[in-house]
């Protein structure tokens, strides 16, 4: 068998890509020095998987900040607001992802979302009625030249147009049938130009395939290629999904001229019937996605090589690959010099994989594969255990009722009594949480964590970081405070380091999006809280000012969700451990007098199944469940908010109302409100917080921009439930930015307060 991988991480080992791409931006470098980096990037790249010893390497996987911008650019596809600024193709590329604002004008950044099921975040196209789709595939070709230079059979990847067409926001009056013409003529120009460049394999991703799709969903996906197949010359075209299985589809994509079809097996758990009930086509190669590509355990060889001997029955041609794109873990095992051997021996992280790939390649062709010491050795290491049990915890999950997650009052009450306690005015001002992590900050964890500052001298550099902030945020005027979250490195890694369970990388990083990387933890064993993590910060704060400052933590959803998880136990258990263990630091915190506490959830829809028929019985009922623990014991007086951001929210308020907090904010601005109106078709009952800023641009939004902005969230959702605030956390942007960002956003809200005052006689008690 042949091997081959779907994508591979582009950040580079030690994230070279991020600290470039941010010297850029700073003007710190040239636009020339940004692509050399880039260019060396990718020869790097290109020459590991050339000496693991692949049989084919993708292509044009790299990119300098998202696949789809980078679709966009291949297909035109510019809003005129960006192309009359007049800035370079790179600079012009980055205000698409980023916003701009400087002598050339002032605009927003497109909209980002998550990527399917994964904590990466897409910028989605935008498409209007002066959008002229057309070919630009000089990225493209370049990869693959740069890829025969190295001597590797070059295989270019981009998004495919199904995927394109469903993931765009349409602007104006055009319906989605009006750009199918033109995006056929540029795919079929594409195809033209790799034959003429000498191409074998093309690789189109398809990811919405897996997705449940209408009898006009397969016709769109039909009828789009069997026009480009048609054009296709001697260039063979993979079609490749992943993160799911093809059920609404698996019948056209067979019959449709495509030369090879990449199949998800290790989460596309139906993929293996469809081949088994409609056969595979002998014309056609299998691209066997059996290796998984979002997570860090080492396979399972016995488990994959039992599918490959079934697929080798169906299947004439197969290519053994990742389930998905390796951008989704780190870049190696080998940088992870102070992890034990006895745990390191239990991860194989991208590079790894490439030697995965081809021993399960090389046992697959052999008859008696069990007798080889390469099986051997696998089967005994991945028969252990991976961590700690702890026998107790599990009988008190067992012991989980409805008391643990039910309040003891309603929430309208509830919301009554702590607007009155808490003497909240109407659109009360606060963040999300986080601040500005300075280079002074990240000095300061950094020598803690060497060991050259003690626990105390550290304790001591944090607690005159919270006064600067305390004191800064009342002389700008918000009504509830953060802390600012100086002792953290990361919102999950944080609580991590001080739970049991958990092990860490010190190198593990990988893209969340831009060049915003993260490194997330493993969990490795059953869980536990063994002392208070957050405590003392948060009463330190509250005892510097008069105002309520909010108690911050991670939920554990987005804990299980943004860590790699174990996969000797169910996600609903390791759900449960982490919420008890934060149910505890919820208790520690309202005993001490935190008056209001954040549990975010940042990341509650990123396990939600991609088939709506799956969402509650395989995901939402426990966790909806996991954040109650959390909070099912506090009392009524206490305030419980939680944020999320840069989902698809709309199909699935009733669920977050069920919530039960007493308090939500979203990120809103970058979709430019659109969460409003399905917040008002459900009759939402938590208090809301619609992000009325992008916190991932560096614009300083005006005034007038933001009061507009607050002006719609009143129209629709009135204000007895409406908070103000940013659409995210601080800690990425700079002390500048933020300073003036959150005095624009005080203004605003003082304006827009001013306003309904006049027209409604309102006077506040």
């Amino acid at each position: 068998m042949k091997t081959t991988v779907t994508g591979y991480p582009r950040i580079g080992k030690n994230r070279e890509l991020k600290f470039a791409v941010e010297k850029y931006w700073k003007g710190k470098i040239t636009g020339q020095d940004l692509k050399l980096t880039a260019a060396q990037l990718v020869q790097q790249n290109i020459s590991i998987q050339k000496q693991a010893g692949l049989d084919s390497v993708p292509c044009n996987d790299f990119s300098y900040y998202d696949g789809m911008l980078d679709l966009c650019f291949m297909l035109n596809a510019i809003p005129q607001r960006y192309a009359k600024l007049g800035l370079s193709e790179l600079d012009t590329y980055f205000s698409m992802a980023r916003g701009y604002q400087g002598q050339k004008g002032d605009v927003k950044a497109l909209a980002m979302k998550k990527w399917f099921t994964t904590n990466y975040h897409y910028i989605v196209p935008e498409l209007d009625d002066e959008t002229d789709l057309s070919l630009n595939d000089g990225k493209l070709l370049a990869s693959v030249r740069a890829a025969a230079a190295a001597g590797v059979p070059a295989r270019p990847v981009t998004i495919g147009p199904y995927t394109f067409l469903k993931l765009a926001h349409r602007k104006g009056t055009k319906t989605a049938a009006a750009y199918e013409a033109a995006i056929i003529r540029a795919f079929c120009r594409l195809l033209a130009d790799c034959e003429a460049a000498g191409v074998e394999w093309v690789q189109i991703d398809e990811p919405s395939l897996v997705t449940d799709m209408t009898a006009a969903d397969t016709t769109l996906f039909s009828e789009l290629y069997r026009q480009i197949l048609s054009k296709k010359g001697a260039v063979k075209v993979l079609l490749q999904t992943y993160f799911g299985d093809i059920r609404d589809c698996y019948t056209d994509c067979i019959a449709l001229d495509f030369d090879g079809l990449g199949l998800d097996f290790v989460e596309g758990k139906k993929n293996a019937g469809l081949l088994e009930k409609n056969g595979f086509p002998e014309n056609k190669t299998l691209f066997a996605g059996v290796v998984n590509g979002r997570n860090i355990w080492k396979s399972d060889y016995g488990s994959v090589l039992d599918l490959l001997v079934m697929l080798k029955n169906r299947a004439k041609n197969i290519v053994v690959t990742s389930s998905c794109s390796l951008q989704y873990v780190p870049y190696t095992v080998a940088s992870e010099t102070e992890l034990s051997a006895g745990i390191k021996k239990h991860f194989a992280f991208a590079r790894e994989k490439l030697v995965e790939l081809r021993e399960i390649a090389e046992l697959a062709d052999t008859e008696n594969f069990r007798d080889e010491k390469k099986y051997r050795e696998n089967a005994g290491l991945t028969a252990l255990r991976h961590g700690t049990e702890n026998p107790g915890l599990a009988q008190k999950i067992k012991n989980i009722g409805p008391r643990d997650y039910t309040r003891k009052m309603a929430r309208s009450d509830r919301q009554k009594l702590q607007r009155k306690l808490l003497s909240l005015r109407m659109l009360p001002t606060t963040t999300i949480g986080s601040f500005p992590q300075t280079p002074e900050v990240k000095q300061t964890r950094k020598l803690f964590r060497t060991g050259k500052l003690t626990a105390a001298q550290y304790d001591t550099a944090v607690f005159s970081f919270i006064r600067t902030c305390i004191r800064e945020q009342e002389e700008t005027g918000l009504d509830v405070l953060v802390h600012g979250e100086y002792e953290r490195n990361d919102m999950v890694e944080y609580f991590g380091e001080h739970l049991n369970g958990f092990v860490f990388t010190g190198n593990g990083w990988v893209q969340s999006y831009g060049t915003r990387c993260v490194k997330p933890p493993i969990i490795f064993g059953d869980i536990s809280r063994p002392a208070p993590i957050t405590v003392k910060y948060s009463t330190y704060a509250q005892q510097l000012t008069d105002k309520p400052v909010k108690g911050m933590l991670t939920g554990p959803v987005t804990i299980l969700n943004w860590s790699f998880p174990r996969e000797d136990l169910p996600l609903q258990e390791t759900a449960y451990q982490i919420a008890l263990a934060m149910r505890d630091e919820v208790l520690d915190l309202e005993k001490a007098g935190i008056k209001i506490i954040q549990i975010d959830e940042a990341a509650l829809r990123e396990k939600l199944p991609l088939r709506k028929s799956e969402w509650h019985s395989h995901y939402l009922d426990w966790a909806i469940k996991a954040f109650r623990l959390c909070t099912g014991s506090v009392k009524p007086e206490t305030q419980i908010h939680t944020h999320m951001c840069y989902s698809e929210f709309g199909d699935i308020m009733e669920d977050i109302d069920a919530m039960d907090a007493d308090v939500i904010t979203f990120e809103a601005s970058r979709s430019d409100l659109a969460i409003l109106e399905d917040l008002k078709k459900i009759d939402f009952e938590t208090e809301i917080g619609p992000g009325i800023y992008d916190i991932h641009s560096p614009r300083i939004p005006p005034v007038a921009e933001m009061t507009t902005a607050l002006e719609k969230m009143v129209a629709i959702c009135g204000t007895g439930k409406l908070w103000v605030n940013p659409d995210c956390g601080l800690k990425t942007r700079g002390t500048a930015e933020v300073d003036g960002s959150l005095r624009n956003m005080v203004k605003a809200a003082e304006r827009v307060r001013d306003q309904i005052k006049k027209q409604a006689g309102y006077y506040e008690n």
